[in-house]
């Protein structure tokens, strides 16, 4: 009992006359993922009005695009066609298993029902066709009912964090497999078969289950939680892979596409991202010198900029001490090998208590100028340094409020800082960095002694 397609030098009188009925389908929305064919008896010589559930020898069989039909006899499947067009039945032949583009998946399953024989002519009790649905069912909604693990491996800085997100969005299945699905889902139905709540519930139910398995492949790769939506493409091939057995080999169903919502990562595991972010860019070589290049050029602005007596004079003489500070940041820059970007010799910086063998009453100034008897020095304005240095976290010993070396302030009663997660210690505990190198953990006011 075979399929033989209708050709045009085929319809001669003598196949006309045993034409009994004509079974089709009409279109079939998303919802409908399986339907019985319809039968319409053909009026003229011969002609019967035939018996329900079966099909008479000769009777044409209409199978439209994105369709796959099936012929049931006794509850078996014994003949199928996933390719479009008009095909005549004959009980005398073998079946055709005219699978279309529908790959090997069918003509695998049917072969493994073992039901490939033929009646040879005689009239079998029941024989019905269905059409099955094999276009994309769209618009199946998702979403993770509690949040899931994630894993975070920043690209930039390498430093790792176990956070946690929600998502959501919508995914579409296609059925790759007619007559997996019929033999374990569809079944023997009366009239059709449609998309409910409990198949799709069972299937969401699983999906979110695999999700965070393909998760975890995505964000292996360093992908972080908010370029997740734009990895669907990647999403979905792990998520294929993982639902195979649930979803292809027992129903023959396969998602065919996703997409997702911004997943939602906690407030406080998202400001250590962005920090990682920040701290990279901090970090980077080229952006750490247009920095301070930047800071240079507008204390050099500033000291162009004030002049004169009283509150002119002490304007001018911050302007100034901005400048050298600025000018400091540029020296550390020369001594890690950047080279003098402005072609001009830099004064060093020294500890403005030394004074030189020799050197005239007063106090010397970090610029050279040893004569200075007031509160600001005569040649840079640069404020008279206190008698106690202090030590910055750079290293160098300071007079006043603002490193010489570095240009960072003087900490005024700063805490002192240990890691609360692994016991790590900072060289200078006032002055700690942002992150701890043991373990990852950002120092906060969790972290003071």
């Amino acid at each position: 009992m075979g399929l033989i397609k209708a050709a045009k030098d085929a319809l001669g009188s003598l196949v006309a006359d045993q034409w009994r009925e004509y079974f089709y389908c009409t279109s079939m929305n998303s919802d409908t993922l399986m339907v019985k064919g319809e039968k319409r008896v053909t009026q003229g010589r011969n002609s019967n009005q035939g018996t329900d559930n079966i099909i008479s020898n000769g009777s044409i069989i209409s199978v439209n695009a994105g369709q796959c039909m099936i012929i049931v006899d006794q509850g078996k499947i014994t003949d199928f066609c996933a390719e479009p067009g008009e095909f005549v039945y004959d009980n005398s032949t073998e079946p055709s298993l005219l699978y279309g583009n529908l790959g090997e998946n069918l003509k695998k399953s049917f072969t493994q029902l073992g039901r490939r024989f033929t009646f040879g002519g005689n009239t079998a009790k029941d024989q019905r066709v269905y059409f099955i649905n094999t276009k994309e069912i769209l618009d199946n909604l998702y979403g993770t009912p509690t949040a899931i693990s994630f894993h975070v491996v920043s690209p930039k800085t390498g430093l790792e964090l176990e956070t946690t997100v929600k998502c959501n969005g919508k995914y579409s299945f296609k059925i790759v497999d007619p007559i997996v699905f019929y033999t374990n889902i569809a079944g023997n139905v009366e009239d059709k078969y449609s998309k409910n709540e409990e198949l799709t519930g069972i299937m969401k139910s699983e999906l979110l289950t695999k999700l965070p398995i393909a998760l975890s492949q995505i964000a292996a790769q360093g992908v972080l939680p908010s370029q997740v939506p734009a990895h669907m493409d990647e999403l979905t091939e792990y998520l294929k892979t993982e639902l195979n057995t649930l979803w292809t080999e027992k129903r023959g169903i396969e998602v065919a596409s996703m997409t997702m919502n911004a997943p939602i990562v906690p407030q406080e595991d998202l400001d250590k991202i962005n920090k990682w972010n920040e701290t990279a860019v901090l970090t980077n070589a080229n952006m750490a010198a247009a920095r301070q290049t930047e800071a240079y050029t507008r204390a050099l602005e500033n000291m162009g900029n004030g002049g004169g007596d009283g509150e002119g004079g002490n304007a001018s003489a911050m302007n100034g001490a901005m400048g050298m500070m600025a000018m400091g940041m540029m020296q550390g820059m020369m001594n890690n090998g950047m080279g003098n970007m402005f072609g001009v010799s830099q004064p060093q910086m020294k500890p403005a208590s030394t004074v030189e063998e020799g050197a005239v009453l007063g106090w010397t100034c970090s610029c050279g100028r040893a004569d200075n008897r007031g509160k600001f020095c005569q040649e840079c304005g640069l404020p008279k340094p206190a008698l106690d240095g202090w030590t910055c976290s750079c290293g160098h010993v300071n007079q006043g409020k603002f490193c010489q070396e570095c240009g960072k302030k003087k900490p005024e009663g700063a805490p002192l800082y240990r890691c609360d997660k692994c016991g790590w210690e900072p060289e200078d505990p006032a002055n700690p960095p942002k992150f701890c190198p043991e373990c990852g953990d950002i120092f906060d006011d969790n972290d003071k002694i």
